[in-house]
């Protein structure tokens, strides 16, 4: 975060960078496409006919969809600090 000598506002600059590499990152997901299948392809459950229609291509029921989200996701983060430790390799 921004200390020392930095101007005003630029904590604040910084968390709205953080948001706009996060919404950035979840538009470049590739949302389901083609015919959405009537029951889940992990569990086998029905999916009902109005996630169906709210969600065209969908694969996965409301709970192992559910499931999936909750996993963590391993990926690189950006260092906006600029340290010197950061840039030694």
């Amino acid at each position: 975060m921004a200390g020392g000598w930095a101007r005003d506002g630029a904590v604040n600059d910084q968390i709205d960078a953080l948001i706009e590499d996060e919404l950035n990152r979840m538009k470049a997901r590739p949302a389901p496409v083609g015919d959405s299948l009537t029951d889940c392809a992990e569990c086998g459950e029905p999916i009902p006919e109005a996630r169906r229609q709210a969600l065209p291509g969908v694969k996965l029921c409301v709970a192992c969809q559910g499931a999936r989200d909750r996993r963590p996701v391993l990926r690189g983060g950006i260092n906006r600090r600029g340290s010197k430790d950061s840039q030694l390799k």
